[in-house]
Formats: structure tokens, C-alpha cells, sequence
């Protein structure tokens, strides 16, 4: 089994620019992280975008969902922003059948060393291969069902809509 890893951006591949004190993109952690998790699994990892969520468009959103409907893998992890999380897998949800799909992201950037990044990744990675087909969400320890779920801002954390 070949886990597909599609990357979108997100706080996960975020950088800080120590001159100017702000947040950006350069490229993708997750080989950095695979290898230094010690994964063994067998995964691609293809980056789609690079941009934070809160400026992800329904245009974005359909170019996750054409990718994994294309890709010949069965098992596919998205890393992406959690701000907007909720609404890909909305996005994805109703029409993704025959595959496992699992969205997680950081709420702390890999690269500030205390993330919880690593944790994400590697829960994610362990319920595309167990799950059923289709979409869920994982963060904190936890898996949500794509159309139970959001992020209280207030607790920094994911939780059930009901």
C-alpha cells in the first residue's frame, strides 16, 4: 500500500523570516519529517499549492478534489491550513467514494520546533490506512467524519459539531 501525500500549504510548511517577523512558504517539510519520524511506509508525495487556507478559493479546493480522484492510489493524507479545513473536507466529502482521504495540518509551524506537526502527520498516516473510504479530518489525536467537524478557535483545538 502507497500512502499519497498531497501537500497544500498550510502552517505546517510555513517558515518565520527573522528580519521582517513574518510567516512564509519555501517548500514542503514533509520528507524532513518522514525521515525523521522514521516512517517506513511506502508514499508519494506530490505538493499542489503552497498557500495558507484563509486565502484558499473554491478553485483550490476543486484542484484537491481533482487530484485525488485522479491519483491511482487508494490511501491519500492532504496537509492543509487549519483555518479552512473543515470546508475541503466538505468539499471533498460527498463526492470522494472508493478512497480513503485525510486531512491534517499544525496549528504550530514544523519548523518552530515545538509543533504539533509531527504528531498530526503521523496519526494521519495511521488512519488513511485503517479507515473505510472516505474523508476525514485528523488533529489532536482524534479522527472526525468530514461533515462532523471544526475547529474552536477559542480552545485551539478540533471538535465534534455534534
Amino acid at each position: 500500500m502507497t500512502i499519497k501525500l498531497l501537500v497544500t500549504g498550510g502552517t505546517f510548511d510555513k517558515e518565520y523570516n527573522e528580519l521582517n517577523g513574518q510567516l512564509f512558504f519555501r517548500k514542503t517539510h514533509l520528507e524532513e519529517m518522514l525521515k525523521l519520524g522514521r516512517s517506513r511506509l511506502p508514499v508519494r508525495v506530490k505538493t499542489l499549492m503552497m498557500i495558507d487556507s484563509l486565502f484558499m478559493k473554491a478553485r483550490h479546493r476543486a484542484a484537491i478534489l481533482r487530484e485525488c480522484l485522479a491519483c491511482r492510489e487508494k490511501h491519500i493524507v492532504v496537509t492543509h491550513g487549519t483555518d479552512t479545513m473543515p470546508e475541503t473536507a466538505r468539499a471533498l466529502g460527498p463526492k470522494i467514494k472508493d478512497k480513503t482521504v485525510v486531512l491534517t495540518g499544525a496549528m504550530v509551524p514544523y519548523k518552530f520546533g515545538s509543533s504539533d506537526g509531527m504528531f498530526n502527520l503521523g496519526s494521519a498516516l495511521s488512519f488513511a490506512q485503517v479507515l473505510p473510504p472516505g474523508v476525514y479530518i485528523a488533529m489532536n489525536g482524534r479522527c472526525f467524519d468530514w461533515n462532523n467537524c471544526r475547529k474552536n478557535r477559542a480552545k485551539g483545538e478540533f471538535e465534534e459539531l455534534r
